[in-house]
């Protein structure tokens, strides 16, 4: 069939690349209306119980992960000229598109006593901008007396403030994000220009969008080095230009159907498909490298062009295919999850796969049987004096040093088995960028002043409707507060509680020493005010902005700042705080040695339940889902790589001859990643699958050249293994070669994840050859006999084997046959 296919491509060759040429084009058109998602929490199942309550969360109380922060500490700030510039640039920020909500001193809410009609009304703190520093001053001590803006808004000891700025979820993930995060950033450079107050930034939005445009800005750049170093590296081992430009052609047009065909399923490119470009690197180039290194080799052999081609693709098309399909194999079993990112990635990795291999196999023969055929000088690669030494070397410690080979081989997994143990699957919301980087700098600040800006949410549920309103309730969630106050990872919180203490203190004439929950003596009037309240509404509240007074603007009224604090029923309430970015580890263990028996101490015996939720706890949990389901993932694919070797050389031996490299190469792996202390979460542990794939190929490729060698008459298993070590192990050391060169550049990078994927994939790539090289022969000459198996007439490798038992009859008739069809070529 395979012949059949070569011939067809060669007398095709025109209108195939012309349709490649046509459907690339098409794809760069679809790639060219690409977005970026920033929706972290698409990594959660949707039916985990987490995600199902955050999910009703955010129905009930709102968004928690849509502020931008911007802050700064510089006491010129309250000078009656800078202070009307930040007065300024509150009133711009709020006006800019996309935002829903802007809170900073000058637009600060205070709650006051309305005697005449027994209830509290809310109005802004500045309500012009001052027009005297005396002025000024008396509306800041205001600002100073009332308590709940303290640690909020105001750092108490540092006297640092910040902007809380609220973004429409509409335009979080959406491709308009950026363009309101530029126009945010670019009004407050402005206001730090005019006032030499250096300002800082945070806040998911933020961390998001900067996190995410540094990594792609830095993965371009080093996307083109990869090329460049590759392009050298085969033009170094091929001496032709040609050999440079069509292979990292294939990969180019492969990267762009993976933009376009990500685009045509109506996804968008996140965390994890932002990698895919660079594992099609790892397919496209082997594809290319195999079929110019066996088109040199049977080149030389036949000294006809189109033979060679038409041979090569002949021997290697199927065992190619089954290469690529493994590789395939260890990305489609995402598709099974039901995370939404891993299936995402998933079905555009085995899609684009595919997509490689079709894409190599034509586009490769059809332009190399048109130029000129290979000269001498271009072909020396194959009798390379150090490469030769090299396959020699192995072929020497193979045969000879077995017993070297498994020693060395136990050794090194005894000291990768420690370098395991050390792994920590541990994730932060800000990972990845160096510690010097502006936006980890920035988060010091933060944490500093303000002990983060990373939401975490609990929320109360009192067990029965209007259970809110019981003073004992609210008591117990009071004492449960100042626990939380008392953590120093935790910002002040702020819940219903902290509003009716505020609300408390308005009563006393917003003395600071009434900040408290009413007691028995004025409940009664403090609740009644607050019940006269409901609904009421005040000048300048806008229609469609549910805020907190966190989160809110001038004038919001009373029930419009309780609707994000307590539901609808007065049986659950929130607790919102912001927490540092300790990261997955430290975070559960301040809620599971911490909170949590704070917990259940002060909630005991009193029918109320707490459970903590928020975006960040979705984040850490959807790390450890991912990284969860990417063992399983893997474990599936050894079992189905098992499946495709049994079905491809109907043989039990060979499945362990298969997998032992296999699980070699990921061990050793795992253990480099221990001892450099890279943690593993998702964009670490898809290194494994991409090296199940590298690993796999290899494997496949080596053993079936190996078959086809035994399959020889009178061929032994030390003639077979030497044989298959110079032809195939040429190919496999190219390879390697190109891309461990490719992919190190990646090990320079200053971002954690990039810097890993190219210490990881470097390693793999060595640790693949000598598992591939060195122990997998080692395997079959110590368990294959010597005594010429066949393999059985109904396995798909057959027929290779039968080629070579007839390759001088089968030169004879091929070149017949193909100088009719180049005849039929020209005459088309």
């Amino acid at each position: 069939m395979w012949g059949h296919i070569a011939l067809f491509i060669i007398k095709y060759r025109q209108w195939l690349l012309g349709l490649i040429a046509i459907f690339t084009v098409t794809m760069a058109w679809f790639a060219k209306d690409v977005e970026m998602t920033y929706d972290f929490a698409q990594v959660v199942s949707p039916k985990d119980p987490d995600m199902v309550y955050f999910q009703q969360f955010k129905k009930t109380f709102g968004e928690d992960g849509n502020i931008l922060v911007l802050g700064m500490q510089d006491s010129s700030v309250y000078q009656l000229g800078k202070f009307n510039q930040l007065h300024q640039l509150t009133d711009t920020l709020a006006k800019v598109e996309g935002v829903s909500g802007v809170l900073g001193i000058p637009r600060l809410i205070q709650i006051e006593k309305d005697t005449v009609d027994s209830k509290f009304v809310t109005s802004p703190i500045f309500k012009k901008a001052p027009r005297s520093q005396r002025e000024l001053d008396s509306l800041m001590r205001v600002v100073n007396n009332i308590e709940f803006y303290k640690g909020q808004i105001i750092a108490p000891r540092s006297g640092a403030t910040l902007l809380a700025v609220t973004l429409d979820p509409k335009y979080l993930n959406s491709n308009r994000r950026q363009a309101v995060m530029n126009n945010i950033l670019g009004h407050a450079e402005r206001f730090e220009k005019n006032t030499g107050i250096k300002m800082h930034y945070a806040g998911l939005p933020y961390v998001r969008s900067t996190m995410t445009s540094k990594v792609a800005g830095e993965m371009k750049f080093f996307a083109m080095l990869v090329v460049v170093v590759m392009g050298f590296t085969l033009f170094m081992f091929f001496r032709t230009w040609s050999a440079v430009v069509f292979p990292l052609l294939v990969v180019v047009c492969v990267m762009i159907c993976c933009v376009g065909s990500i685009v045509l399923l109506g996804y968008k490119i996140n965390l994890l498909t932002g990698l895919i470009p660079s594992i099609l690197v790892v397919i496209g180039v082997p594809n290319c490298t195999y079929l110019l290194s066996r088109y040199h080799y049977d080149y030389r052999k036949s000294g006809n062009q189109i033979l060679a081609m038409t041979r090569v693709i002949r021997k290697i098309g199927l065992i190619t295919l089954m290469n690529n399909l493994t590789t395939a194999i260890g990305f489609v079993v995402f598709t099974f999850t039901d995370i939404a990112i891993l299936y995402q990635f998933g079905m555009v990795a085995t899609i684009n796969i595919f997509i490689a291999f079709a894409i190599s196999f034509i586009m490769i023969p059809a332009v190399f049987t048109y130029l000129p055929p290979p000269t001498e000088k271009q072909l020396e690669h194959l009798d390379s004096k150090p490469l030769l030494g090299i396959i020699h070397f192995l072929d020497h410690v193979v045969l000879h040093r077995r017993g070297t080979v498994y020693l060395a081989a136990l050794g090194l997994l005894v000291i990768a088995g420690i370098g395991i143990r050390k792994i920590e699957a541990v994730s932060y919301m800000v990972d990845d960028l160096p510690k010097s980087s502006t936006v980890n700098t920035d988060l010091e600040f933060f944490q500093s002043h303000f002990s983060g800006v990373m939401p975490l949410e609990f929320v109360v549920d009192t067990g029965k409707p209007k259970g809110l309103l019981k003073l004992p309730n609210l008591q117990k969630i009071d004492q449960f507060e100042n626990f939380l106050r008392a953590q120093p990872e935790l910002s002040p919180p702020i819940s219903m509680v902290t509003f009716i203490k505020a609300a408390t203190q308005a009563f006393y004439n917003g003395e600071p020493d009434f900040y408290r929950l009413p007691n028995n003596d004025d409940k009664n009037f403090i609740l009644s005010y607050l019940a006269n309240s409901q609904g009421g509404a005040t000048t300048n509240v806008p229609d469609s902005t549910k805020t907190t007074m966190a989160q809110g603007t001038a004038g919001a009224s009373m029930n419009k700042l309780l609707n994000s604090f307590v539901d609808k029923n007065s049986q659950k309430a929130r607790i919102s705080l912001k927490i540092a970015d300790i990261g997955s580890h430290k975070l559960d263990t301040l809620v599971a040695r911490r909170i949590e028996p704070a917990m259940e101490r002060i909630f005991a015996k009193s029918g109320m339940t707490v459970r903590r939720t928020g975006t960040t706890v979705i984040f850490t949990k959807g790390n450890e889902y991912v990284i969860g389901t990417l063992r399983e993932s893997l474990m599936w694919a050894f079992g189905l790589v098992a499946v495709v070797v049994l079905l491809l050389f109907r043989s039990v031996r060979t499945i362990f001859y298969a997998l032992i490299p296999n699980i070699f190469t990921l061990a050793l792996t795992a253990g480099i990643m221990g001892y450099f202390g890279i943690a593993l979460k998702p964009a670490t542990a898809l290194i494994f699958v991409i090296a199940l794939g590298i690993d796999g190929d290899n494997s496949i490729h080596l053993l079936a050249k190996f078959r086809q060698e035994m399959a020889m008459a009178g061929r032994t298993v030390t003639e077979a293994i030497t044989n298959t070590m110079v032809e195939a192990g040429t190919s496999m050391i190219y390879t390697s070669i190109v891309l461990f060169l490719g992919f190190s550049i990646f090990a320079f990078s200053e971002f954690g994840g990039t810097k890993a994927l190219g210490v990881l994939m470097g390693a793999s790539l060595l640790i693949t050859n000598f598992s591939n090289l060195v122990l997998l022969p080692t395997l079959l000459v110590t368990f294959e006999h010597g005594k010429g198996e066949k393999i059985p007439g109904n396995a798909p490798i057959r027929h290779y084997d039968d080629s070579y038992h007839e390759e001088d009859d089968d030169i004879d008739q091929n070149l017949q046959r193909l100088s009719v069809e180049q005849t039929k070529v020209k005459t088309v």
